[in-house]
């Protein structure tokens, strides 16, 4: 089962909506408004060299709104490099949704990493392992979002769930082969009881004070 790791919680002041598409906090007469999805970072970033030539002819709450859209730009991206770095094989690549910015670039405000967190059939040491490298993943970021938490805790109960599958397949495996070996408890004890007899009656042909207990040594 792959689950994703979403981008940082914080939104923007004029973060858009994904019901209308129009910002809050912003004049309505800007163009391009709604995040829009990047055909490619190349062309990303070919916009936003374009873009820079016209920050000088931006007024002062197009140039706060861009300084927010690059800052958010670079915040997403370490995001969601932390996860598919501590991810390894078990992260996908990071997918991302752009908004247009006013210089006319797009800017990364959402991304999320698809983690694969289904444990690993008949084998709790391998599914433990796993999880310990999903829950790091997922809590990698220096803040986490809701949705990276709610995967971590899900992480961690597949791994207490494997814990405890691989108690049970180990004390399965001793028992089996205290059997084969026939050292049962019951075996144990009768074997002991013989064994306290047997050094009893030596001991009592020897002397005729009372015997002392047994004590076996290691």
């Amino acid at each position: 089962m792959t689950v994703s790791l979403g981008s940082i919680g914080t939104s923007l002041p004029y973060a858009t909506s994904s019901a209308s598409g129009q910002r809050s906090g912003a004049p309505s007469n800007k163009a391009d408004a709604s995040p829009a999805k990047a055909d490619s970072p190349t062309e990303a970033i070919k916009a936003r060299a374009q873009g820079a030539e016209s920050d000088a002819s931006l007024d002062d709450s197009d140039l706060a709104e861009l300084r927010d859209l690059k800052s958010r730009d670079r915040e997403v991206r370490a995001h969601e490099s932390a996860h598919q770095s501590a991810g390894g094989q078990h992260a996908g690549a990071a997918s991302f949704t752009y908004t247009r910015g006013p210089d006319g670039a797009q800017y990364a405000t959402e991304g999320e990493v698809p983690i694969d967190i289904s444990p690993v059939s008949g084998n709790p040491q391998a599914t433990i392992d796993k999880m310990r490298t999903v829950r790091a993943a997922a809590l990698a970021p220096a803040q986490p979002s809701s949705q990276d938490r709610q995967v971590a805790a899900q992480a961690m109960q597949i791994l207490l769930q494997a814990q405890v599958e691989r108690a049970e397949e180990s004390g399965r495996a001793t028992s089996s082969a205290g059997a084969e070996e026939g050292d049962t408890p019951a075996s144990a004890s009768h074997a002991a009881g013989a064994t306290y007899r047997r050094v009893e009656g030596l001991t009592g042909l020897e002397s005729d004070e009372p015997t002392t207990a047994f004590q076996a040594t290691a």
